[in-house]
């Protein structure tokens, strides 16, 4: 009886090692995970500063194309005008 109870002590042992194991691993790919998801949520933060200073450099570009369209058709209508 005393030899079948070490043996089951000693399967349980195994057993929760074999837990411990797997969970530090589990662990170890949590805290990864979490380090990814907290770059890409910097990564976001990031493009979404950037997307007001596109938008205005934008805005920009279309005055500046409005404004030579506009000199353009200026010295068009000017040269047969005169």
């Amino acid at each position: 009886m005393s030899d079948m109870s070490f043996k089951q002590a000693k399967e349980l042992a195994e057993q929760l090692e074999l837990s411990e194991i797997t969970l530090k691993q589990t662990l170890e790919k949590i805290d990864i995970a979490s380090e990814n998801f907290n770059k890409s949520l910097k990564k976001q933060e990031s493009i979404l500063n950037y997307i007001p200073n596109s938008e205005k450099k934008l805005t920009y570009m279309k005055i500046l194309i409005g404004v030579n369209v506009g000199f353009i058709s200026g010295l068009i209508v000017a040269k047969y005008i005169f």
